[in-house]
């Protein structure tokens, strides 16, 4: 019992680490209304309000991304079961791109 709290307690000191390392500071600017609702859960779920706010905006992010449509063009790209695969006409190439271009020039 002892180890599997010790093995849990460094895997989480880890994943922290890992964090921490990527973290970066950036200003937002946010409205009243929205500030409060930060600063409330903030309270309510006793973390720091930077946190929760980074935390937010991430979960956000990777909704975004999940749902970013494909849009189907006229050429096929590729056949898979049988089936065509159209190129993608729609943002998706457009931000995986820009994506793929700033993380290089980080």
């Amino acid at each position: 019992m002892t180890n599997n709290l010790i093995k849990n307690m460094l895997d989480d000191w880890e994943q922290h680490s890992s964090q921490v390392k990527e973290q970066v500071s950036t200003e937002v600017v946010l409205n009243k209304a929205d500030l409060i609702k930060i600063e409330a859960l903030a309270e309510t779920y006793d973390l720091p309000p930077s946190d929760l706010l980074a935390d937010l905006i991430s979960s956000t992010l990777l909704g975004i991304e999940e749902q970013m449509p494909y849009v189907p063009g006229d050429k096929v790209i590729r056949v898979e079961e049988g089936e065509p695969i159209y190129e993608d006409v729609g943002r998706t190439p457009v931000y995986m791109a820009a994506k793929a271009r700033l993380e290089q020039k980080q």
